[in-house]
């Protein structure tokens, strides 16, 4: 399935699968489309508490068999915290969840995974019908503009989908660019080298600045500042943009997404 980003096919499986009064249950700290989503259908959403920053499976397990969810949604790597979960941890609670609870396995930043932390979601598919696996070429492909998201699913929930879905949700040259993205492996390859090395670049700097931050597998850091608001503002002033994220719970931390060497050192410095 393709949509106008992952965004859409987030809020495709909202449209799809849920309706007044179902609920979806989502961490907190995770990505804010889940709950918008989920309200923009009449849905009421199920906010599960974070651990280290990061969903608690096992609680999102038994808030979606007592709520009787029909929708859950995970992100992993999460946005905006960077936090990761092992592909055996993932198995264990797509064995115990009830198979009619529908599970949107958000993997936007997937590509910027080490070699270590890889496994292969899309053939959990033969085991798993209620699975859904989001995608997006918005991150490490570098056409986040071009807004083109897909999805893996099951034949007969990938119908449902489409049968919410627009017509024409992706242009023909953002679909152009997206299959020769494909093809340009060197370009994906070189995208993860930088972003592991400027990764050491941006959490070395804080470190080195006595911050606390929370360890990544995406392409950004989230980390502890005093008076997050104002130091916002005064690295917008000096040109260095980063992202508050107090929207998030989160009111004491800023993200900022690995750049350039000559960027990330702009960061460091300011």
């Amino acid at each position: 399935m393709l949509g106008n980003g992952s965004n859409d096919m987030l809020e495709l499986a909202a449209r799809a699968f849920l309706t007044v009064g179902d609920k979806a249950v989502y961490s907190d700290h995770a990505f804010a489309v889940y709950p918008l989503a989920t309200q923009a259908v009449g849905g009421i959403g199920v906010n599960v508490p974070a651990i280290h920053f990061g969903h608690d499976l096992k609680a999102m397990l038994k808030a979606a068999i007592e709520h009787k969810a029909r929708l859950v949604f995970i992100a992993n790597p999460n946005n905006p915290t960077g936090t990761f979960l092992s592909a055996e941890d993932l198995l264990e609670f797509m064995r115990a969840l009830p198979p009619q609870i529908l599970v949107v396995l958000d993997e936007a930043y997937n590509e910027f995974l080490p070699a270590e932390c890889r496994y292969d979601s899309v053939s959990w598919l033969r085991e798993f019908p209620n699975l859904i696996i989001s995608r997006t070429f918005s991150k490490a492909y570098g056409l986040a503009g071009l807004r083109v998201g897909y999805a893996f699913a099951h034949a007969q929930v990938a119908d449902m989908i489409n049968r919410v879905r627009q017509p024409f949700n992706v242009n023909s040259v953002a679909q152009a660019a997206a299959v020769a993205a494909l093809q340009d492996k060197e370009f994906v390859r070189q995208t993860h080298e930088l972003n592991q090395d400027g990764m050491k670049q941006i959490t070395d700097g804080v470190t080195k600045l006595g911050l606390e931050y929370i360890p990544s597998f995406g392409n950004f850091v989230s980390f502890k500042i005093k008076d997050a608001a104002r130091v916002y503002r005064r690295l917008l002033e000096l040109g260095v943009i980063v992202r508050p994220v107090a929207s998030y719970d989160m009111p004491d931390y800023l993200r900022v997404s690995i750049g350039l060497e000559s960027e990330n050192e702009n960061f460091c410095l300011h």
